[in-house]
């Protein structure tokens, strides 16, 4: 749906631009010449000048003309804004919580990963490349018409191994380091059992120290390990992944409710829409099931996690 959206969004802001450019080099100086052929006229057959009303009618464009020049700037903004520097997104799922819940509208830095057309997504300038722990949204490998936010765990060439609730990091070895990494487990510091939005019994919150960034998880306690259904990479672990060059791994914070890459694997470095950086409204959906209203009206504003994204 965002693809159509920016297709359209990119076809009316032509359009509108082609008919800007027309009235402001053509068309509005040929009415003004209209106007003043008809005043000229006007006095060589009867002496007087037209009113100041029968002028501006004459320079007046069309109701069609009119709107476009109006709104013209309004879209060229819009689809600058959208397309190299923020794009909202609503949270539909409760994958990345506590981080984020559903009914959560974030704002999306497109600029940080690198500037794209906005139909194509072809990148036409470089400017950064996601790192370990960035929330990331980007275009799910499986059905690139959809969607999905995650959280970055492995950088291409990086070893990653989830067992027992616990990940493991190898970073890539590189040329300017004199002995490659060993494997680092990522510590996970139990804060309290989970009772916020959508807690279910046996979830549990955790601090998660990731490479010197923090970050809250949660984990089920009641959920066993999935292995079986991971994503299966030859010569890795059944629990292994080895991230392979432009793509990334990435995981939920939710960490057993979460559809992520130990299923499907890894996002291309293609895919990537941007940085999920804030949350700009938050609003709370629940009621009671005996409630007439509909499920999509917000019964609140959850204006305590308005702010930057962790």
């Amino acid at each position: 749906m965002a693809v159509y959206f920016s297709i359209i969004l990119v076809a009316i802001t032509v359009l509108t631009g082609i008919v800007w450019f027309a009235d402001k080099f053509y068309l509005a100086p040929q009415r003004k010449l209209k106007a003043a052929n008809a005043q000229a006229i006007a006095k060589e057959q009867s002496a007087a000048e037209l009113t100041p009303e029968a002028i501006a009618t004459l320079t007046e464009p069309s109701a069609a003309v009119d709107t476009a020049v109006q709104i013209f700037p309004v879209i060229a903004f819009v689809l600058i804004l959208r397309s190299f520097l923020y794009e909202p997104f609503q949270i539909p799922s409760g994958s990345m919580m506590p981080t984020l819940l559903d009914g959560d509208f974030i704002l999306v830095n497109k600029f940080n990963y690198g500037l794209k057309d906005p139909v194509v997504r072809h990148k036409f300038l470089e400017n950064g490349l996601p790192e370990h722990g960035d929330v990331v949204v980007f275009k799910y490998p499986q059905d690139p018409r959809v969607d999905y936010i995650k959280r970055v765990i492995g950088l291409p060439g990086d070893r990653i191994i989830y067992r027992n609730k616990s990940i493991y990091i190898k970073k890539a070895c590189t040329d300017t380091d004199d002995k490659c990494p060993e494997f680092e487990q990522v510590v996970q510091n139990f804060t309290d059992k989970y009772t916020g939005p959508d807690a279910v019994e046996g979830m549990n919150e955790f601090e998660s120290v990731m490479l010197g960034k923090s970050h809250q998880v949660l984990n089920d306690s009641q959920t066993l390990p999935r292995t079986r259904h991971y994503f299966q990479q030859a010569g890795t672990a059944a629990d292994e992944f080895l991230v392979p060059a432009k793509h990334y791994f990435v995981m939920g914070d939710n960490r057993d409710n979460s559809l992520d890459g130990r299923f499907w694997g890894f996002v291309p470095e293609e895919n990537l829409v941007g940085e999920a950086v804030a949350i700009w409204m938050s609003f709370d959906f629940d009621r009671d099931e005996s409630s007439f209203l509909p499920g999509w009206i917000p019964t609140g504003v959850r204006f305590s996690r308005l702010g930057a994204i962790k």
